[in-house]
């Protein structure tokens, strides 16, 4: 036990009395750390990321070139709509349409903060301009419309500005005869809009019953997350309704049904495997096969 003290006390920079202390070779000279920070250089933010399955870090230069899916676990991690035009459209060339469509604050809704405010905020930090983007170009030499939700922006949550610049994307498919295909990742309705948000369900819903009368292909891809009112509309009325894996889908979330049912859910409840077993999907389809499939599907829809 002494001789542990005095060790201890050596690394603290004290003298210790002991004559294994006297003759120890490790003797700080004088308290404290003495080397300069000077130099010190901190490591950039958003080099490294860690997959929130497996705990695997790699740097996002990895990530990237892996489109955001885990090397170790093929975990997909959540991208926004830059990311997936990239990896859908050729050369990634694209037209954004109906960006001019902004948000406002017509109720005047205030919770943690004004809407109003909330909004400029989001706008100043970032090029998003609401929570979907509108993209046009061509896949695989297919002409193609996507429109892609950005959970990054108010928790890709419905407004009216969504359901607009859905229905304007429709107009242009039924017009030029171009297939469209929502990418849906989405917390639900907007509550700062109220009505105006739940309004658009049906607005949307409607207007896709035209495009299937003008038998144009719509093609639903679900991936985490899609709840509330995306999913208990549009986000299942494709006529293909696809999944990334491992994506959690569903209209309520796991946490809310188990305290309202008081009962333990199944082993993977309301992820996109299980829904494909219980028949709400088509198939599921991995990041790095997106482009592929849909390309496949979009030809076979044409002939």
């Amino acid at each position: 036990m002494k001789q542990e003290e005095d060790f201890e006390a050596n690394l603290a920079g004290e003298d210790g009395t002991g004559e294994e202390t006297k003759r120890s070779w490790f003797k700080r000279i004088k308290k404290g750390i003495t080397t300069s920070t000077a130099e010190k250089k901190e490591t950039p933010e958003g080099l490294w990321s860690k997959c929130p399955e497996c705990g695997y870090i790699c740097t996002m230069t990895e990530l990237r070139e892996n489109l955001f899916v885990c090397p170790k676990c093929t975990h997909h991690h959540r991208i926004g709509s830059a990311e997936y035009f990239e990896i859908l459209f050729d050369d990634n060339k694209f037209e954004v349409l109906f960006e001019n469509i902004r948000s406002k604050d017509h109720l005047h809704f205030t919770d943690l903060k004004n809407y109003g405010k909330r909004l400029e905020e989001i706008w100043s930090k970032t090029d998003i301009t609401d929570s979907i983007r509108i993209g046009k170009g061509n896949l695989k030499g297919i002409p193609f419309v996507v429109g892609c939700m950005d959970f990054e922006f108010i928790g890709g949550s419905l407004g009216s500005v969504m359901g607009e610049r859905i229905a304007r994307a429709i107009d242009v498919c039924i017009e030029e005869k171009i297939p469209l295909m929502i990418i849906c990742k989405s917390g639900g309705a907007r509550m700062m809009e109220s009505a105006y948000s739940l309004m658009q369900l049906a607005k949307v819903s409607g207007k896709l019953s035209q495009l299937t009368d003008a038998k144009i292909p719509y093609i639903s891809l679900q991936t985490d997350p899609s709840f509330g009112g995306i999913s208990a509309s549009f986000g299942m009325l494709g006529d293909l309704n696809i999944a990334e894996p491992g994506a959690l889908i569903g209209f309520a979330g796991p946490r809310v049904i188990k305290e309202t049912i008081k009962k333990d859910l199944p082993e993977g409840f309301q992820r996109s495997e299980f829904l494909l077993e219980h028949g709400f999907l088509d198939f599921i389809v991995p990041r790095k096969e997106l482009k592929e499939k849909l390309a496949t599907v979009l030809s076979m829809f044409k002939n």
